[in-house]
């Protein structure tokens, strides 16, 4: 049987932010499910519950407590001048994020990109931030380009994956395009390790040059402590592949005891 609704996807419904199309389909799907209105039900009441104990104004004090130790502390370790400091902060972007966390409800109607962040996107984004995740440079003449999620990509761009183990210890790296191929990264062999390595952004093996197929190409990440079956991840991405519009956004029909993360590219002429 195909795993539920995972509860990532159940946020992303409620606060409306699939492509229309994915968004009906990932509604019908949950409809189907045994108990899916019900956990919906579920997460949209204690989305209110925990907007209602922590007020705008008390979030906003103290992401800006937390800033300026950040800061503090930056200051100290340059004034030190000490190469081994690593203590936790918050980051520019994630702070002026979180001052905006409780301003708008997961309830109401899309906004503008530059509306308020809502909880639950908020924490979504710290739990990925500190996870597993890929990370895809494209090479040219100068220094690699870094790029973001649903950058813009061509035919014959050349990429190089990398992932960040977040602490797993095993995962393989699928891709699957806008012509329902699916394409294994990691390890390069049905039979290969899907042992991870440690460390911040551990490359592949061989760079990937994109084809021709149009739309999308999404690399996906599945993660777990204990080895992988590699096959059986390919044959859930080929599952997937076969649904062009859920396999834009949808996770891979896996149990929800592995891990997913994924990064999606859109292809331009």
């Amino acid at each position: 049987m195909a795993p539920g609704t995972p509860d990532w996807l159940l946020e992303r419904i409620i606060l409306r932010e699939l492509p229309p199309e994915a968004l009906s389909a990932a509604r019908a799907r949950l409809e189907r499910e045994p108990g899916g209105a019900a956990r919906l039900a579920r997460l949209e009441a204690d989305s209110r519950q925990t907007l209602a104990r922590h007020p705008p104004a008390e979030v906003a004090a103290e992401v800006a407590r937390r800033e300026r130790e950040s800061q503090g502390r930056t200051e100290t370790v340059r004034r030190g001048n000490s190469q081994g400091w690593h203590g936790l902060s918050l980051s520019v972007p994630v702070a002026a994020s979180l001052a905006l966390l409780f301003m708008s409800a997961p309830e109401e109607q899309p906004e503008p990109s530059n509306s308020p962040v809502p909880l639950i996107v908020m924490l979504d984004t710290v739990r990925i931030k500190g996870g597993p995740r890929l990370r895809v440079h494209r090479q040219g003449a100068g220094e690699p380009e870094l790029l973001g999620e649903q950058a813009r990509a061509r035919s014959g761009d050349v990429l190089q994956l990398s992932y960040v183990s977040g602490g797993s210890r095993h995962g393989v790296v699928v891709s699957v395009d806008g012509r329902g191929a699916v394409t294994l990264h990691h390890p390069s062999t049905l039979s290969g390790s899907t042992e991870l390595g440690p460390g911040e952004a551990v490359p592949l093996t061989h760079a990937y040059e994109l084809d021709d197929a149009p739309d999308f190409e999404r690399f996906l990440f599945v993660t777990s402590d204990a080895p992988l079956e590699v096959a059986s991840v390919l044959e859930a991405a080929r599952a997937l592949a076969r649904r062009p519009t859920d396999a834009r956004t949808l996770p891979l029909p896996l149990p929800d005891t592995l891990g997913q993360t994924s990064f999606t590219l859109e292809k331009v002429r």
